[in-house]
C-alpha cells in the first residue's frame, strides 16, 4: 500500500456491539463497534476504541469493570530477519495517514488483506471443533516500517470465558521474520509486581534494585527450564500485583485519573503448547506511569509481560484474566 492511501475514520456513534447467539460481535451494519467475546468474559476491540492506535485493547467487565475500561493492551512487535530491533505498533507513525501508531482493521479471514473502513468492522466466524463453540476473527496490521506485514488471529472459546488466544500470521509481502512478539503492555495499571518461575518469585525491586527514572528498564529473561507447566504440560507463566487491595492504593496528586485501579484484583497468565527449547518470557517495568511522570503508588511494576520464541506461522498463545 502506498503512503498516500488513506481510511476513512469511524464516525464518533458507532453501534455498539450486540449478543448473538451468546457472542459478543459488531452489529452487521456501518457504522459500528470494532468490538467481539464474550458477553460477560474477556472481550478485544480496536481502535477507535479508547487508547492509543496500534494496539488490542483487552477488557474484563467481569472484574467488575465499566464498560470501557480496560484492563490491558495487546502491543504487535514483529522482528525481521538479521535484525535485533523490534517494530513497534504502538509508536510507529501510520503510512496511511501519518498519524502515530499502526492502522489496524478486522476481517473474517485472509483472503482479502486491503485495508478495511474501519466503521465496518468484521463480525467473526463462529464455528464448532470437538464439541466447542468458537469466535475468529483476524486483525490485519499495516505494513510495519522494518518490512514486516503480519495479521494476528484472535479466537475465543466458548469454554474458557476468561481466556482468548493470539496468534501471528506472516502474511506473502512480509520481509522474513525471526519472531513476532505479541507483549501485554499495560501492567502498570494493574500494578504487577510478582512473576512465579519454577522455584521463586521475581519482583522489580529484586530484578533492578535501585532502580530510578521515569523510563523502561532493560529487559529481564527467564528461559523455558525456568517457567512453570500445567496439568498438560503447557507453559504456564502469571502476573499479579502484591497488592491486597489495588483499589485502596494512595496516588500521588498528579495521577491521572485513568491510571488508578478499579474492580476486582486479577491474575494474568501467558500460556504456550508445545514450547520451543528457545521460549523465553520477558519483562521490563517503570516506576512512573507511561508518557507521564507521576509516580506509581508502590513503587516499580511491570509493565510489559510477554513469551517470545523464534516464529512459528499461526503460533498459537494464550492470555487469560481470571480474579484472584
Amino acid at each position: 500500500m502506498s503512503s498516500t492511501e488513506s481510511l476513512p475514520s469511524i464516525p464518533s456513534d458507532p453501534a455498539a456491539t450486540v449478543v448473538d447467539a451468546g457472542w459478543l460481535r459488531p452489529v452487521p451494519d456501518a457504522p459500528a463497534e470494532p468490538r467481539w467475546g464474550h458477553p460477560d468474559g474477556i472481550q478485544l476491540g480496536l481502535h477507535p476504541l479508547g487508547g492509543p492506535r496500534g494496539l488490542l485493547r483487552i477488557y474484563t467487565p467481569y472484574l467488575g469493570h465499566a464498560r470501557d475500561r480496560l484492563l490491558n493492551f495487546i502491543a504487535v512487535e514483529p522482528i525481521v530477519t538479521g535484525e535485533a530491533e523490534r517494530g513497534y505498533s504502538e509508536l510507529e507513525p501510520s503510512r496511511l495517514d501519518a498519524a502515530q501508531g499502526k492502522r489496524f482493521w478486522s476481517a473474517d479471514s485472509l483472503d482479502d488483506t486491503t485495508p478495511r473502513d474501519p466503521s465496518s468492522p468484521a463480525r467473526g466466524v463462529v464455528d464448532t471443533v470437538d464439541g466447542v463453540e468458537r469466535l475468529t476473527v483476524y486483525v490485519i496490521s499495516e505494513r510495519f516500517d522494518n518490512g514486516a506485514s503480519v495479521a494476528v488471529r484472535v479466537r475465543f472459546r466458548a469454554d474458557r470465558p476468561h481466556e482468548l488466544s493470539v496468534a501471528a500470521i506472516r502474511l506473502p509481502d512480509s520481509a522474513d521474520l525471526d519472531f513476532c512478539v505479541l507483549t501485554a503492555t499495560m501492567g502498570n495499571f494493574a500494578r504487577l509486581r510478582r512473576v512465579q518461575l519454577v522455584d521463586r518469585t521475581v519482583t522489580p525491586a529484586l530484578l533492578w534494585p535501585g532502580f530510578e527514572g521515569v523510563h523502561f528498564t532493560e529487559h529481564a529473561a527467564f528461559g523455558v527450564a525456568a517457567l512453570p507447566r500445567n496439568a498438560a504440560g503447557e507453559v504456564e507463566v502469571s502476573a499479579t500485583t502484591d497488592e491486597d487491595d489495588p483499589v485502596s492504593a494512595v496516588y500521588a496528586d498528579d495521577v491521572a485519573e485513568h491510571w488508578k485501579y478499579v474492580g476486582l484484583r486479577a491474575v494474568q497468565t501467558w500460556t504456550a503448547a508445545d514450547p520451543d527449547p528457545a521460549l523465553q518470557v520477558l519483562v521490563n517495568a517503570r516506576q512512573a506511569y507511561w508518557a507521564s511522570t507521576s509516580t506509581i503508588p508502590g513503587g516499580a511494576a511491570f509493565e510489559n509481560f510477554e513469551l517470545k520464541e523464534p516464529f512459528r506461522q499461526e503460533r498459537e498463545l494464550r492470555f487469560r484474566v481470571d480474579p484472584a
